[in-house]
């Protein structure tokens, strides 16, 4: 072992025994330290003033002074609040505790000079004394506090924080007494702060980023700017994503201002900031025209989209909300939710009412009594199976609870008068492969055709909104790539080329809501979703940004690797948002109006009933014979992938021809006797 090595392990030792002692200890050689220390700078100050006294002479004729002076700076010292500081984390006020002490010590200089009848100590006596007694005890406390964080830098990882302002600091100072992270700079875009030191740290120019954390082994950039747009921060992204730094961010200054968040708080980079784009300040008028005093119904109220909606539907100032969703503890969770938020929001939320229903939208029974129970004004219908290769496996549920629910939950709406009734639909309903979105068009055409056949005075308004993935959102790629990357790899993704429309969920509910009130009846109405983005890029990009590196053929010896797993069966390359190629705009910028024909109410009911006496008996050619007949370009990429339905023809060879729903057993005499939804509602069909 070298006498460095040796030298450094004593070092270890020692800084380990000195914090393992007891804070008494530690505060007994404190004092210890300052009587030593106040003595010592008296002794100075006044040599320094009359050179030609010897030290003998001075104590023996003055020594009465080299005690009282010492002894009073302890008190002194505790009515400051110096000993209550940690020397590790000390910092600009204990800096001022240490100042106020000392002068009020050296103001002590000539007091106990005067009661002790010499004039020996004059002006330069007391200035020699405050330079030298602060000099020994503010060094020996930031020196100490500098020796004790060395073994915390050696283990914490170097970071550096873009934005040297308010959010910046109050980050720095979180973070000096972090055990994770060591802030070694700011980085700032404004000149006038470059060279010069913030908070005990440089600031330097965004160009020397890079040699300076290869310099200094930064592995984190930390995003300080909490006020600043979704597209500044993009460009900021831009200019770190290269350089294979980690990058984290603060809250949001909104976040901040709700409480939801704080300066020193740090996070994950939000997928957003990579879409550079900023969104549109709402319409308030827009959002408060169905909800603000209203009845509300939200079914699937516990999903991504359906409880943003209740958070959003809540701050709106509705009468009241009805959540409804079949998943028990979704339910509770939004619930649970809603009901701390309207407390927290203050004494006008606190009489909206919220009724928790648990239930299926497709129990025609359930939304009798619902809608007849609660008086609803308006109707999201967010509830839906969105998953491809799930509904792919279950194709029978996919159809009941995507179209049929919709057409149950709009006949009794309109049975009860509601207002306006907005589904929640997809891009996926564009020319579909897969029997997820030919089932979300299918409850499109529902509401088209039921606009189309209503008469008399009351009419509920049944407009559609489609739009693409949300980020983050339950299935989404978002948290599936994090958990990949969080594990080590590999990233798992589909197919190199295909590309997907993104929103935050956020912009997506706002905008919903929006489209809601501005729909005269029976239009689709599409979300502006910017552009389209490559999954493989959005994995790149999140792989750079937590700091990894993508490991390929080119670079085998990188961190994490990206394998493509191959298309799902129905899943496509690329997404539409538009059936036909006219489209309208609106009152909103990122709202537009697509103009696509459905078909005549007496079709789409009886396309209704062969899909739903379908579902009851599991057919899935039957399903996919009516779909071929009813949704426009929808193409089946693949064979029938239902589970039950391959278990079913696994011991002999599945038909080569579609089955119709008349040529499939029905599993038990009572399901054919069931009636249909069509003959509840019979009345209402046209002639």
């Amino acid at each position: 072992m070298t006498i460095r090595q040796r030298w450094q392990r004593l070092e270890r030792s020692t800084r380990r025994r000195l914090l393992g002692l007891p804070r008494t200890a530690k505060l007994a050689a404190m004092v210890a330290f300052d009587l030593a220390a106040i003595t010592i700078a008296l002794t100075l100050a006044v040599l320094l003033r009359y050179g030609d006294i010897s030290v003998n002479e001075m104590v023996g004729q003055w020594w009465w002074l080299w005690v009282a002076i010492p002894l009073a700076a302890i008190p002194t010292f505790v009515v400051c609040g110096l000993y209550r500081q940690v020397i590790r984390y000390i910092g600009a006020r204990a800096a001022m505790q240490i100042l106020v002490g000392v002068a009020a010590m050296s103001c002590f200089i000539p007091a106990v000079s005067e009661l002790a009848g010499y004039d020996l100590f004059r002006a330069a006596v007391m200035l020699n004394f405050f330079v030298i007694a602060t000099a020994f005890i503010a060094v020996s406390r930031f020196a100490m506090r500098t020796w004790f964080g060395t073994s915390r830098s050696r283990r914490a990882d170097f970071v550096m924080i873009w934005g040297a302002g308010y959010a910046g600091v109050q980050l720095a100072q979180a973070l000096h007494a972090h055990r994770r992270w060591t802030p070694v700079a700011f980085v700032d875009d404004d000149p006038k702060l470059w060279g010069r030191v913030v908070h005990r740290l440089p600031c330097i120019n965004p160009d020397r980023l890079q040699s300076f954390a290869r310099r200094k082994g930064v592995g984190t950039v930390i995003l300080a700017l909490p006020s600043a747009s979704r597209i500044e921060r993009h460009a900021i992204i831009d200019r770190v994503e290269p350089l294979g730094i980690a990058i984290k961010s603060v809250p949001g200054i909104v976040e901040i201002m709700s409480g939801e968040g704080t300066e020193s708080e740090i996070r994950e980079v939000p997928i957003a900031d990579l879409l550079g784009r900023d969104p549109i300040p709402a319409h308030l008028n827009l959002l408060q025209r169905n909800i603000e005093g209203k009845t509300v119904l939200v079914t699937g109220c516990g999903g991504s989209i359906g409880s943003e909606l209740c958070r959003q539907i809540l701050a709106l100032k509705a009468r009241r909300l009805v959540l409804l969703d079949r998943s028990e503890f979704a339910l509770y969770r939004i619930d649970q939710e809603l009901r701390r938020r309207r407390t927290l929001d203050g004494n006008t939320d606190a009489t909206i009412d919220i009724v928790p229903l648990l239930g299926s939208a497709g129990d025609r029974g359930l939304m009798e009594r619902l809608f007849s129970t609660w008086a609803v004004d308006t109707v999201y219908h967010a509830a839906a199976h969105k998953h491809v290769p799930i509904v792919e496996e279950n194709i029978a549920e996919g159809i009941a609870n995507n179209t049929i629910s919709t057409w149950i939950t709009a006949e009794a709406a309109m049975a009860h008068g509601v207002e306006t009734f907005v589904l929640i639909s997809t891009d996926k309903a564009v020319r579909p492969t897969n029997v997820m979105g030919a089932s979300k068009r299918m409850a499109e055409m529902v509401l088209q055709g039921m606009m189309l056949r209503q008469h008399g005075n009351t009419t509920t308004c049944f407009s559609m909104v489609r739009f693409g993935n949300v980020l983050g959102s339950s299935g989404s790629v978002v948290p599936l790539f994090r958990e990949q990357i969080r594990l080590g790899g590999p990233v798992t993704v589909t197919h190199s080329e295909i590309t997907r429309f993104f929103m935050t969920v956020e912009e997506a509910v706002q905008l919903v809501i929006q489209a809601g009130s501005i729909a005269e009846g029976g239009e689709v109405h599409l979300l502006d979703m910017g552009e389209p983005v490559k999954i493989i890029t959005l994995a790149r990009r999140m792989i750079q940004l937590s700091g990894r590196s993508v490991r390929d053929e080119e670079h085998p010896d990188r961190s994490i690797a990206i394998e493509f797993t191959g298309l799902r069966p129905g899943e496509k390359l690329y997404e539409e948002l538009l059936i036909s190629d006219e489209v309208i705009g609106t009152v909103h910028p990122r709202i537009m109006r697509g103009n696509e024909e459905g078909a005549p109410w007496e079709r789409i009911e009886a396309w209704l009933v062969r899909l739903e006496r379908a579902a009851a008996t599991g057919d899935c050619a039957g399903i996919r014979v009516v779909l071929n007949e009813a949704v426009t370009g929808y193409a089946p990429a693949s064979e029938i992938h239902d589970l039950q339905w391959q278990a079913h023809w696994s011991g002999s060879a599945a038909p080569s021809t579609p089955l119709h729903v008349t040529d499939m057993p029905s599993p038990s005499p009572s399901t054919e006797t069931t009636p249909t939804h069509a003959d509840k509602y019979r009345p209402h069909t046209a002639s």
